[in-house]
């Protein structure tokens, strides 16, 4: 190989690993609890439901354009960067990213179970080991982090399409969509909220930033692309929940009631008969297959260096997919109990998590290779992390309310 097919080679493979980065932020975003969510908000809130949806992607950017902008020109994982601003934080950011994403990560099994439930009728236990099987196939292979990059990107936009089609059949109010994006005739703060925290929360903030080390564009001088790449991300994760929102507003404006143990389901089969039921199947199973790889890869990236082999990488990821899925076995799902207990550990991890990235960004230069900060990207960071801060109490509320 010449020296100008190499570098050919490297600016594509690069190339790959960004937009992976992007899709694996975005599909970590998109699981089984965003959709159920997307479809009872739409029910509760009608057309409103649209502002909620543009204020959380808003305050989304905000959150992801910070943590990436540091994470990547730093070329340092979050707990690393934890650790070297105060000894032992970063190691307790790794603790909850490691719980509540192995928590999830069962939940993410169930899903991937229903979804092969509802495409072919198939035993929901029964799907799940195979799509773990599957899931743990990518990192078995030689090229595991190709694969990976590849197949998020495959089954994001595929998601994104057979959605698109299930929302064009429902013939939605488009027009009084469009007006409730900046005219709203409600608003719910607690929504915006919970979709930041589907959304941003948890091991998702760090899902594409910690994949975009691996592509190798990192440092201050790729300030920019890092920069672009993070918002495309969010703009990715924002049309699958649009058009989400759109496919269940035309059900729920032409009067039909949701299943509540299944409203995006019914939704879908209200809106394309039986067609509609088993594109949801394949919707359901991309987004939970699609959020277990994100769960398990971004966990063991907190259990682990920079330095530490992708051989090694592999095999902790395996054994956290397997794990997820032996569990999820002999439980038939992840219990109510320990589902709240990891949602508010994800609660806690956005506002420690950025608090340390915003820490980097306003009095470590050094971490940064001498980088110059935005002072406008620090102040957006500070506003976003205020509305951090109220999250994390709801979620120490809710830890109260469950011990009590």
């Amino acid at each position: 190989m010449t020296g100008t097919q190499a570098t050919a080679t490297g600016a594509a493979s690069r190339r790959s690993a960004v937009l992976g980065a992007m899709f694996l932020m975005a599909t970590s975003a998109i699981g089984p609890g965003f959709i159920t969510q997307t479809a009872t908000f739409t029910a509760q809130l009608g057309a409103a439901f649209a502002f909620a949806i543009l204020a959380s992607i808003l305050v989304d950017i905000a959150v992801q354009l910070n943590v990436w902008r540091v994470i990547g020109v730093s070329g340092q994982r979050g707990h690393e960067l934890g650790n070297k601003i105060l000894p032992g934080v970063g190691w307790v950011l790794a603790a909850l990213v490691v719980i509540g994403g192995l928590v999830f990560n069962i939940g993410n099994v169930g899903g991937t179970g229903l979804g092969v439930n509802a495409m072919l009728g198939v035993d929901a236990r029964i799907g799940g080991v195979i799509s773990a099987v599957i899931a743990i196939a990518i990192f078995l292979s030689k090229k595991a982090g190709v694969a990976l990059d590849r197949i998020v990107v495959v089954l994001g936009a595929l998601m994104i399409i057979m959605t698109t089609y299930v929302a064009i059949v429902s013939q939605p109010p488009v027009g009084e969509a469009l007006r409730s994006f900046v005219l709203p005739d409600q608003v719910d703060f607690l929504v915006i909220t919970t979709l930041i925290g589907g959304t941003v929360g948890g091991y998702i903030t760090y899902a594409g930033a910690h994949r975009l080390l691996d592509s190798g564009m990192t440092g201050p001088e790729h300030a920019s692309e890092i920069a672009k790449s993070s918002v495309i991300g969010i703009i990715i994760t924002g049309i699958m929940r649009v058009v989400l929102f759109l496919a269940v507003l035309g059900v729920v404006a032409g009067g039909v009631a949701l299943a509540k143990d299944n409203p995006a389901g019914s939704a879908f089969q209200a809106a394309a008969g039986e067609v509609g039921l088993r594109l949801f199947g394949i919707i359901l199973w991309a987004a939970a297959i699609t959020s277990v790889i994100g769960a398990a890869y971004t966990s063991v990236s907190f259990l682990t260096r920079s330095t530490t082999s992708e051989r090694t990488r592999n095999l902790l990821t395996i054994g956290f997919i397997a794990l997820s899925a032996v569990i999820y076995v002999l439980l038939g799902a992840a219990p109510a109990a320990l589902l709240v207990f990891a949602g508010a550990f994800n609660g806690l991890i956005l506002p420690i998590g950025f608090t340390v990235v915003l820490w980097v960004a306003w009095r470590r230069r050094d971490l940064l290779g001498g980088y110059k900060y935005p002072a406008w990207l620090l102040g957006i960071g500070v506003a976003a992390w205020l509305l951090t801060l109220y999250m994390g109490y709801s979620s120490l509320s809710g830890l109260g309310k469950l011990f009590a």
